[in-house]
């Protein structure tokens, strides 16, 4: 398998450092809006230029699959719960559709591999293989899923998107997710897994149990990222990798959600090294594989709301945050300038 992207550039850092430098200016103590101003600086940063320019089509894109691993009884979702949350999605009835309305923000779903009778133009397979004993997809659907991803990216940027967020939704995806964080940052998996959907002690059990054996699995493929993938992702996976890949070699900002957002990350700047400096992290999950993967992204999540569901509700809840703190560099006052001879002593 054989999947290149073009060169990632770093985001402009004199613009990052004018938007600091006006913030300074502004009317307000120096440094006293905290981490608003790094964010808004970020912005500048990632636009090249300063002030920012207003977030005026931020887009959340939902990748839809099943996993194989829900057989096992890891997930409290079973067959059918993926589609009846796109279902829900469709009609405005997730708190996805309410964080994003809030924001502002537009939602597209691409739907890689659910499992249904009626694919769409994007869709890899129905459901992804069991990873503890097979593997979640063959090389071609591997390179179809990323390419998918990519295809999502370019059509949002190319209508005009000046901010994303990869998001998820599918019935045990926190499995092959803590699977891949747990291979790429050597963790024992009693130590990267979650609660997930809210399971219980036994279902957490089995799906260490699983982890456990997909992690055997991956050992000969763990410097290999499609091969990774391949072995123990799965087609949402996959295709949000090549999506966050993707949107940093066409300089575009990307705000990451939970644990899948952030497993596909750590394969996304595998493939396309420095694409880590398009990406800020939303909020700290409660699932200890996705603050593992932001401590090896070196990325600080903006807030920590004990937030454990996917589907982007946690990066759409941050993103007001982030119009805020561009709006902030162009609308507040300068402070007025002293006179020559003003006497300050």
């Amino acid at each position: 398998m054989s999947i290149e992207f073009g060169p990632v550039s770093l985001p402009d850092e004199h613009a990052r450092a004018g938007a600091l430098q006006r913030h300074a200016s502004l009317l307000t103590p120096e440094r006293s809006l905290g981490r608003l101003e790094r964010i808004g600086a970020w912005v500048a940063a990632c636009q090249g230029r300063t002030p920012p320019k207003p977030l005026r089509r931020m887009r959340v894109v939902v990748f839809a699959a099943d996993h194989g691993v829900t057989a096992h009884g890891v997930s409290r979702g079973g067959p059918g719960t993926t589609r009846e949350l796109l279902a829900a999605l469709e009609t405005g009835g997730t708190a996805l559709n309410v964080l994003a309305d809030t924001a502002s923000a537009g939602i597209r779903v691409v739907d890689v591999g659910t499992d249904t009778d009626t694919p769409g133009p994007d869709h890899v397979r129905r459901g992804s293989g069991s990873i503890d004993t097979e593997d979640a997809l063959t090389g071609d659907e591997t390179e179809a899923a990323v390419l998918a991803g990519v295809r999502a990216a370019d059509a949002e940027i190319d209508e005009g998107a000046d901010l994303l967020v990869p998001a998820d939704i599918g019935a045990g995806v926190t499995t092959p997710a803590s699977t891949l964080v747990a291979s790429l940052t050597d963790t024992e998996p009693v130590a990267a897994i979650g609660r997930g959907s809210g399971i219980d002690d036994n279902a957490w059990m089995r799906k260490a149990t699983v982890v456990r054996d997909a992690l055997r699995r991956c050992r000969p493929v763990t410097g290999e990222p499609l091969a990774l993938l391949r072995t123990a992702g799965g087609s949402d996976l996959a295709a949000m990798t090549g999506f966050l890949a993707q949107a940093a070699v066409r300089r575009t900002p990307v705000v990451l959600d939970g644990l899948a957002a952030a497993a596909a990350a750590l394969l996304a700047e595998e493939l396309a090294p420095g694409a880590r400096s398009w990406w800020l992290a939303a909020h700290r999950s409660a699932e200890p594989a996705q603050v593992l993967a932001l401590d090896h992204l070196d990325l600080d999540p903006v807030v920590d709301l004990d937030i454990r569901l996917g589907t982007g509700a946690g990066a759409a809840t941050v993103l007001p945050m982030v119009a805020a703190s561009v709006r902030l560099l162009t609308e507040v006052a300068a402070r007025p300038a002293l006179p020559a001879d003003a006497d300050i002593t």
